[in-house]
């Protein structure tokens, strides 16, 4: 078994490297003076089974090229297994056409994935689970369920807590999370008048009083979450947290999420934090690597890995 990172995310690749005792494969991965993205893997990889971290988080279209020229190099080094470990999968909010005459780009990224070599993908929380079957090659899309219940278990104080979805789309991974816990379950009932802009009309379900706890897998502009978080306070809740697997914060999203009544933003370390982020008051990170480098010992072992899933269920 090896690992092989890209630049995406070095610090989650190193991390997942020291969880399972195993050094990260030397490799160059550079440019050329116009850009071009040159890999060269500078081991022998032939008949090992491996792995490639590599989140297509900002700058997307790099980083995807990163993958895809690191994943050709493998296959043409004779490795007997790739496996894209994909903490972040981009492109997957482009799952579908959403009027005449637009691209379904998360499934014309599974084919490049697959075209260019792996032979299998890890991921965590998938935008939309049917993008598993845009993929010919064997897909596991882990669940930051777990990770975010042990962390909201740990840091309870004792309040009676309010799990709370950002919307209808988010109603199934909310449940899933507030039956762990034991929790009421609430929803924001919003208008998307344009994309990046949401207003929020009503909240489903009482939160007076309470410690709500809002649950998402992406936040991008962080405009639902500071409108939430404002509706919430509203209505009475005694204080508003949020937990989101992918922290891709564009623009003015942390300032804007610093300056929300939100008590605190916790995020997986899918992506690697900015500057911005580490610095933020209300802003922390948790690790995934124990979950991913577990998958991945049990994939290179042939062994199940259905225990680390955490299907929402009804």
């Amino acid at each position: 078994m090896k690992i092989l990172t890209g630049n995406s995310n070095r610090p989650l690749a190193e991390a997942i490297s020291a969880y399972l005792n195993l050094p990260l494969t030397k490799a160059s991965v550079r440019r050329f003076s116009d850009m071009e993205i040159f890999v060269e893997i500078d081991e022998n990889v032939r008949g090992e089974d491996v792995f490639v971290i590599q989140s297509t988080s900002y700058p997307t279209n790099d980083n995807l090229m990163e993958l895809l020229v690191a994943l050709d190099a493998l296959k043409r080094g004779s490795a007997q297994r790739t496996t894209a470990v994909i903490p972040y999968y981009g492109y997957a909010r482009q799952d579908r056409k959403s009027g005449p005459r637009t691209p379904i780009s998360a499934k014309l990224v599974a084919n490049l994935i697959t075209s260019a070599g792996a032979d299998r993908v890890l991921t965590l929380d998938l935008h939309a689970g049917q993008i598993q079957g845009f993929f010919d090659i064997p897909t596991d899309n882990l669940y930051a369920a777990p990770v975010f219940t042990k962390d909201i278990l740990d840091r309870n104080d004792g309040d009676e807590m309010t799990i709370v979805s950002p919307d209808v789309g988010g109603v199934l991974r909310a449940r899933a999370i507030a039956k762990r816990l034991d929790a009421e379950l609430a929803i924001i009932d919003k208008r998307r008048e344009r994309a990046g802009i949401s207003e929020v009309m009503h909240i489903i379900g009482d939160v007076e009083g309470k410690r709500c706890i809002i649950l998402d897998d992406i936040v991008d502009s962080a405009g639902t979450l500071c409108n939430a978080a404002v509706a919430l306070m509203e209505a009475k809740a005694k204080s508003v947290c949020a937990y989101v697997t992918h922290g891709v914060l564009s623009g003015g999203a942390v300032a804007r999420v610093s300056a929300s009544p939100l008590e605190e933003l916790v995020m997986t370390d899918s992506i690697q934090a900015t500057e911005a982020v580490r610095v933020a008051q209300n802003i922390r990170q948790i690790s995934i690597a124990p979950l991913l480098g577990e998958a991945m010992h049990r994939i290179s072992e042939e062994r199940s890995v259905s225990s680390l899933f955490d299907y929402p269920s009804e």
